[in-house]
């Protein structure tokens, strides 16, 4: 045979070979062909070499490294040296199972330290989980039970747009099984989702991480114990609708990495697209990310060929697009109800701006500082205090490619840019500055930084002891300059700082210990391991697991239901809930209400709370402050108090069960009524005063005003007037720098917080010749400027009897729908007390018409003169079409999963 057909079969055998080697030994043969001596997908070459002896030797488990299975000891005997092998009893693949049950005790012994139920009678409802989850899990599982409609809902500001409401706040596909949960227990059953979400947290970071680097070493716990107990999650860990996204977010990470190097994008698909469907505004986080790291691994291994990278390109944005598509079932609904949210505008920041220094960023990595939810910038970035060493060992150490520094350390550049700078935060948060709940994508910055610790941890047995010990001092040079530089008491406790000096030394003490191998290897790695679970606890404890009353949160819970439940009828109502727990009451406890408390909230409805007296926000509105007329004009046919109301002849007592007293408001407006002519146009509702714009459509109607002012003396502190006539009075605060005022009448006090959101202060049935005192309880103690009113009932009934000349007569109402008939002998607008929405559609005697807003809030049609058979019927804008693409989508990628199943097995049948 001639030489040179000799050389055609040695290459052709050569090319058989790297076929049959699996994708990542392809890879690493490529590497070692470029640089035998460089690491390998950041596996160690003693790693590598360590690993083949083990081979040789025919150890089982191919993730057991020589430092992990057995310490070899040297003994002194009569001047000679033999060797002990202590046995390993810490399996590297005990790893994952203690990355996910430390997190999960650490939280169980902290719930039971603070007397969480079962453990006492607080419990864990932190900031929206209070105010929003709760409400909302409760709703949800009331519709599963039910077998109500997951479309719309009235139990929550009237009536909204509940697939929206769901794509935001309960998407997860583990919420689901709150069917399983008794109703008494709903709030245990989230706090356990919390629990079980943590431990997830940190199971999938180790497996990562230990994915990543092709090792499987014990010690990978540690950092998913920190992943999972980081200040993030200290800060955040109550936001129950993010977990589903920090847990998939190393699955994500791997699936990305899988698909630029070995070609196969399902996992990270799948994982995305998950994301998404779970929350869609952390994942806005996630594939903003995603874009940098793919650009990231290409510059790690850079393409061959133009053609390779046009192909990794392609392949990204293709499964990135997929996977949105999944989502979209969910996803477009909740766009086009944004669309009508206070959210829904873009102001882009006109000028750059930084809100504090790296410096000042970085000292957030001691441990016990106070996390930031507020209004202020600051990250929650701690996982661990050791990685300030190890970040320093990463940027030191010979073993990493100096292309890889460059790029990581770019990237965590990057995040603090991200976290300081006024546009950058703008961007990260969809295009809008947070409001509270600074930094949330700052868990992809902890999953980078505890990466780069964990590659660094593999080489420590061989890292000079002078380089720890730089590390070391340079980590404790930063936290003692911390202590002088940063000016942030608040958060940073005098403590916080020789805590992390210890911590240091103890941690630079156990990497001195591992190196000099003079302790058993078990009790070395437990020692580690209590001490990172004991780091970690203490942070979790001292800056996070706030609780509250679990008995006074559900302590006139079964009465109200009790009285809602007598009233079910198909009587369109809405019931007002005295001395409520939040704006979501109606949400928790199943009635129709008229609040609402979300992020999915209308903008317009919001506006119109506010201009008629009630308390609103950005995102929020209720009845707080709300006349008689409001309660009639939004269909508040019923009242719920803790206590017997006074006979003022505009409610009637028809119930009481336990504490809880039920009442019927004599003037309730139907569902849906004719407006007489030249309200629409004429009722002035931009006075920017609540009493004058009732007053005004009293005029328009030419009735009586509601409204009747009533003198009062003020001494500038205080003011203090006398009722002239028994009857409910409202007081309008016109200084909108008091924001909390007290008010004494007679021996009865009353305290009103945020005042300043312009809404009516009600007093309540204040009897005749009584003196009640008003006074600013702000610091400064700003003048006490207001105007007072009384209620008179008499105008409230004739602009009943105005406006409810044609009403809308039901005959039936569900979840989804209303129909009835009405009578308009002139014919114009039905009003209707509904939030107006797109997805309604209304039919007049069987023909579709088109709808409008009415004063911008609500839904409305124009009638013809004559009765009329009325239809109503609602369903969300871009179900159909997210439908439609998501299961386009899901058949897009099964048959991918499909057309790689089968080149697999034709590659194995060939070779």
């Amino acid at each position: 045979m001639r030489i040179d057909e000799i050389a055609q079969v040695e290459r052709e055998l050569d090319a058989v070979l790297e076929l049959v080697q699996e994708p990542d030994q392809r890879q690493e043969a490529g590497d070692a062909k470029e640089e035998p001596m460089r690491e390998r997908d950041w596996i160690s070459t003693t790693e590598e070499i360590n690993e083949a002896d083990r081979t040789e030797q025919g150890m089982e488990d191919e993730a057991w490294d020589e430092d992990e299975v057995f310490t070899e000891t040297a003994v002194s005997s009569e001047g000679g040296q033999k060797k002990r092998r202590d046995f390993a009893v810490l399996r590297p693949g005990d790893s994952l199972t203690a990355a996910f049950f430390i997190p999960v005790l650490v939280l169980v012994v902290i719930f039971a330290q603070r007397g969480i139920f079962p453990f006492g009678e607080e419990c864990f409802l932190r900031t929206d989980m209070y105010h929003q989850y709760a409400p909302f899990f409760s709703e949800f599982q009331h519709k599963l039970t039910s077998q109500g409609s997951l479309l719309y809902s009235w139990d929550i500001g009237m009536g909204v747009n509940f697939s929206a409401l769901y794509a935001y706040y309960l998407a997860s596909p583990v919420n689901w099984l709150v069917i399983l949960s008794p109703k008494q227990f709903l709030i245990e059953f989230m706090t356990i989702l919390i629990v079980i979400k943590t431990g997830l947290s940190g199971l999938s970071f180790t497996w990562y991480i230990q994915k990543h680097t092709g090792t499987k070493t014990f010690g990978s716990c540690f950092f998913g114990i920190f992943y999972a107990l980081s200040g993030y999650m200290a800060a955040y860990s109550w936001n129950i609708m993010w977990l589903d996204c920090i847990l998939l977010f190393p699955v994500i990470l791997l699936g990305l990495e899988r698909l630029v190097k070995e070609k196969k994008g399902l996992i990270y698909c799948i994982a995305l697209g998950v994301s998404i469907l779970s929350n869609y505004y952390i994942s806005i986080m996630i594939c903003i990310f995603m874009v940098i790291y793919v650009l990231a691994l290409v510059i790690l291994d850079p393409p061959k060929s133009g053609r390779e990278l046009a192909e990794t390109a392609g392949r990204f944005t293709l499964y990135s697009l997929l996977a949105g598509g999944l989502a979209a079932v969910v996803l477009l609904p909740e766009i086009y109800a944004l669309k009508a949210t206070a959210s829904g505008d873009f102001d882009f920041p006109k000028t750059i701006s930084s809100y504090f220094s790296i410096f000042d960023m970085l000292a957030r990595h001691i441990g016990n500082v106070q996390t930031e939810i507020g209004l202020d910038h600051w990250p929650n970035i701690y996982c661990g205090v050791a990685v300030l060493m190890f970040l320093l060992l990463y940027l030191g150490s010979r073993k990493i490619r100096m292309r890889e520094k460059v790029v990581y350390f770019g990237m965590l550049l990057f995040f603090y840019a991200s976290f300081s700078v006024n546009v950058l935060n703008f961007i990260w948060h969809g295009f809008h500055y947070p409001n509270s709940l600074p930094c949330r994508q700052s868990f992809i910055y902890i999953a980078l930084v505890l990466l780069m610790s964990y590659k660094v941890s593999l080489e420590l047995k061989n890292t000079p002891w002078k380089h720890i010990l730089f590390a070391f001092w340079g980590a404790a040079a930063f936290v003692i300059l911390a202590e002088k530089l940063v000016d942030n008491t608040e958060q940073f406790h005098f403590s916080v700082f020789y805590a992390a000096l210890l911590l240091l030394a103890l941690y630079t003490g156990c990497i001195y210990l591992y190196q000099k191998g003079k302790w058993n290897r078990d009790v070395l790695l437990l020692a580690v391991l209590t001490l990172v679970s004991t780091e970690a606890a203490v942070n979790m404890a001292v800056t996070s697991i706030p609780t509250t009353s679990r008995t006074a949160y559900v302590k006139d819970n079964e009465d109200t239901k009790a009285l809602a439940d007598s009233i079910r009828s198909s009587v369109f109502y809405r019931i007002e809930k005295g001395d409520s727990r939040t704006k979501n009451d109606g949400a928790w406890m199943n009635f129709p209400s008229a609040s609402l408390f979300s992020s999915v909230a209308s903008a317009a409805m919001s506006d119109f709370f506010k201009i008629v007296g009630c308390e609103s926000s950005t995102n929020a509105y209720s009845v707080k402050g709300s006349t008689p007329f409001v309660d009639a004009l939004f269909a508040t046919r019923y009242g719920i108090y803790p206590d017997q109301q006074p006979a003022d002849g505009m409610k009637e007592q028809i119930g009481r069960h336990g504490s809880m007293w039920l009442y019927e408001n004599k003037y309730t407006l139907p569902v849906g009524f004719i407006l007489p002519n030249d309200v629409e146009d004429n009722w002035i509702l931009d006075s920017g005063n609540p009493a004058e714009v009732q007053n005004d459509l009293s005029s328009v109607l030419g009735v009586r005003d509601m409204l009747i002012p009533v003198e009062g003396v003020s001494d500038g502190k205080k003011l203090t007037f006398t009722a002239d006539d028994s009857g409910d009075y409202y007081v309008y605060v016109t200084n909108k720098k008091v924001e909390k005022v007290s008010a004494m009448i007679g021996e009865h006090s009353l305290t009103f917080d945020n005042v300043d959101r312009g809404y009516f202060l009600e007093l309540g049935y204040v009897l005749q010749d009584q003196e009640v005192i008003l006074q600013a309880e702000d610091e400064g103690k700003p003048a006490m400027q207001a105007e007072i009113w009384r209620f008179d009932p008499e105008g409230l009934n004739q602009v009943y009897d105005r406006l409810n000349q044609s009403p809308l007569d039901l005959t039936s109402w569900t979840d989804t729908g209303l129909a009835g008939s009405i009578d308009s002998p002139e014919g114009g607008t039905m009003f209707t007390s509904i939030p107006f929405d797109k997805g309604w559609k209304v039919w007049v005697d069987g023909r579709q018409v088109q709808t409008r807003p009415v004063f911008e809030a609500f839904l409305a049609v124009d009638l013809a003169p004559g009765e009329h058979k009325i239809r109503l019927s609602f369903e969300p804008q871009g179900l159909k079409q997210g439908a439609a693409i998501t299961g386009i989508s899901l058949a897009a990628a099964a048959v991918s999963a499909c057309v790689c199943r089968i080149r697999d097995k034709k590659r194995k049948r060939h070779f």
